[in-house]
């Protein structure tokens, strides 16, 4: 039976092309119905709507997350060891790290994997890595593996070395790195680089079905409470998308994602003997193919076209790509011809230099209209390459949390100080007519849009140094990339991301109007979230006092 229900008395934005304010919004069932003045709404309503009464409150269409990695937070809190530092943990040495790897071996059979995640060795207070023998230390029984911060690299025991076969014979693939002694030529257990780490790296690694659904429901429980409805699996490997099309294809998961297929596993993934081509759930859709054209920042393997201001390798002064020009052309041009979007991680300047030669490649053999290939965080992007997107028709989801949890590093260790001002140049995309959306990478930062919309807005670090560099956007401007923009970059605008007839009634009611209040955005809470029409969060009282 199809419920309906009228919402009133509270600022709504819509988000619609004119930025409305609306006075009413009528849903039934699961879309919205009509959105206009409380009278009219009131006399077309159905006899048995309930009506909402938001009592001043701000009504906004729910966030939608532009770039993550779902369910992966969930599998940290269950099955994984947190080491994050401060400002996010408070993971402050190695003695705290190692300390807490060996109560989880305590914890577990002999033999089974030990995985640390979250490391930052940038905020760590020996500013490093563990060691190989540290990681022994811990413990012999245990293979242990310790994931950085960013996800780029790792640090395993000998144990762990020998699970998956690394000698001093293996080869350095194309893109990563085994650290070895400089002396003997033994592992050192370092390994950097997606290629490298192989299935360390996986967001799947160590999760087996029930694994995986029980961190997908502790993410959505996580993700409804800040108000978000959608959002995104933005690496999926085979494994990973076998474990989404394992869901019943009759049941709702209480949330809708949209999956990222690694772009090399075309074109065997959509056109081999078992191609999928979509899943058989409707809350789950596959999305644009995702590439790689370099690392992180912490790791100073984001590719840049200066050096670093403080270079940790002589070697790599700005960085390394993560594949040459000619294998990023060619899996460009595969995806472009195809007719899929393509999702670029590019950290640096010179990794996005990359990827744009690579789609002005694409779009002169084979032109596509709106194809709305994304550069994926563009931190230090400049005027000329804005110019050549907008040419080009690439658009870009910026990582601007990294001015709150990394921002004094930029300044102080990566890029300098006037680099560092330009971090996620969102007000120079706009002046350039590159539409953009603003993403928390969950799990290497934890999804929360009203943060990552004051990180965009007020641009101060952890500290409290401002990071303006001419960069600051408007409040609005930051809940748009989050709701409707974050819809238009991977074609959802039509069924969602703004309150308007016909799409989805999918909506954040917060405790207090956002335009107009840049400082005190920290001090706005998602107090209910509605899904497809029905109420699935709800702050207590209680919450509300406390936070």
């Amino acid at each position: 039976m199809s419920t309906s229900a009228l919402y009133f008395n509270g600022p709504i934005l819509t988000m619609d092309p004119h930025d409305t304010v609306a006075e009413a919004v009528l849903t039934i069932g699961e879309k919205i119905a009509t959105v206009g003045a409380l009278s009219d709404l009131r006399a077309q309503m159905p006899a048995d709507t309930t009506l909402v009464d938001l009592a001043g409150k701000t009504m906004i269409p729910a966030f939608i997350d532009p770039h993550g990695h779902f369910p992966d937070p969930g599998f940290i809190r269950l099955f994984r060891v947190d080491l994050s530092s401060p400002p996010r943990g408070d993971c402050a040495d190695l003695a705290t790290a190692l300390k807490r790897l060996g109560e989880k071996a305590k914890t577990m059979p002999r033999g089974e994997w030990v995985m640390g995640v979250l490391f930052d060795n940038t905020a760590i207070a020996e500013r490093r890595m563990p060691t190989r023998e540290e990681l022994d230390g811990v413990s012999g029984d245990h293979p242990i593996w310790v994931l950085h911060a960013s996800g780029h690299n790792g640090v395993a025991n000998s144990a762990a070395l020998e699970q998956i076969g690394l000698t001093s014979d293996t080869p350095d693939p194309v893109g990563g790195r085994f650290g070895r002694d400089p002396q003997t030529g033994d592992p050192t257990g370092l390994i950097e680089g997606i290629s490298a780490m192989g299935k360390l790296g996986d967001t799947n690694f160590l999760i087996d079905h029930d694994r995986f659904w029980q961190g997908f429901a502790e993410t959505r429980d996580e993700y409804l409470a800040h108000g978000l409805t959608y959002g995104q699996n933005a690496w999926a490997s085979a494994e990973t998308l076998a474990q989404f099309a394992s869901f019943p294809a009759d049941q709702d998961p209480g949330f809708d994602l949209m999956i990222l297929p690694v772009g090399e596993l075309e074109p065997a993934l959509s056109q081999g003997p078992n191609a999928i081509r979509d899943f058989d759930n409707p809350h789950f859709t596959l999305g644009p193919r995702k590439l790689f054209a370099d690392g992180a920042f912490q790791l100073q393997t984001a590719y840049l076209r200066d050096d670093y201001a403080n270079p940790i390798s002589p070697d790599a002064p700005r960085g390394v790509p993560y594949v040459s020009a000619t294998e990023l052309n060619a899996q460009v041009k595969k995806l472009h011809e195809m007719g899929f979007q393509i999702h670029c991680h590019c950290n640096g300047d010179a990794g996005a230099d990359l990827f744009l030669d690579a789609v002005e490649a694409a779009q002169k053999a084979t032109p596509r209209d709106d194809h709305r290939h994304t550069i994926i965080h563009g931190q230090v992007l400049h005027d000329d390459q804005f110019e050549r997107m907008a040419r080009l028709g690439v658009t870009v989801s910026f990582f601007s949390a990294h001015i709150h949890f990394w921002g004094d590093r930029h300044y102080d260790t990566f890029l300098g100080p006037e680099r560092a001002a330009r971090l996620s140049a969102a007000a120079s995309a706009a002046r350039h007519g590159v539409r953009y959306t603003l993403h928390n990478d969950a799990s290497v930062t934890p999804t929360r849009p009203i943060h990552l919309a004051h990180c965009a807005v007020n641009r101060v670090t952890s500290t409290g140094r401002p990071l303006d560099g001419g960069q600051k956007i408007s409040v609005l401007a930051a809940l748009r990339a989050q709701t409707i923009d974050a819809a238009w970059q991977v074609f959802l605008e039509d069924t969602r991301g703004s309150i308007e007839e016909g799409k989805i009634a999918d909506f954040a009611i917060l405790n207090q109007l956002l335009l107009g209040q840049s400082q005190d955005i920290l001090g706005v809470q998602v107090l209910k979230t509605i899904r497809r029409g029905k109420t699935v969060f709800e702050k207590s009282d209680e919450q509300q006092v406390s936070q």
